[in-house]
């Protein structure tokens, strides 16, 4: 199992995800429209080339908060959490690009036990995404209910 028990975690451990992702005009256009999103900011170049101040299609954001989250997991919760509680914070300070190579950062803000389940804990995350100039293009803070471990 990858992933980290409750009790494993530190305030304040660092990962560096090994995982890099080059976003591709298919991953867009195939996620906005999967997740019935229209918006011409990602599916009408014309309309973003003469239109928007970013001359081109911005990847949906929503697509950049799965896959900051999604490259967490190998290293982070893989088989030892419950469930996610939330996603908090969530912001995005510039937008990425068909082409773009994000690269992502967790660390941990809080531990905490849980009052309502025993046999679990409760992990506060902060991913944040990057792209290939490390620019910061993703932020969340995200509550996770994970495992403790298993009494020997």
């Amino acid at each position: 199992m990858a992933g980290l028990y409750f009790e494993e975690f530190q305030v304040g451990q660092v990962f560096d995800h090994a995982i890099r992702r080059t976003i591709t005009e298919t991953d867009n256009v195939i996620f906005s429209t999967m997740t019935h999103n229209p918006a011409a900011l990602h599916l009408d170049e014309e309309y973003c080339r003469t239109e928007t101040e970013f001359g081109q299609r911005i990847v949906n954001s929503c697509l950049t908060l799965s896959l900051m989250v999604g490259i967490s997991v190998n290293d982070t919760t893989l088989g030892t959490t419950v469930a996610n509680l939330g996603w908090d914070e969530v912001r995005f300070p510039a937008p990425l690009f068909h082409g773009d190579t994000i690269h992502v950062r967790s660390k941990v803000l809080e531990l905490r036990e849980s009052r309502s389940r025993p046999d679990n804990g409760i992990v506060i995350f902060e991913h944040s995404a990057f792209n290939q100039d490390n620019e910061l293009v993703g932020v969340c803070k995200r509550s996770a209910l994970m495992h403790r471990k298993p009494k020997s």
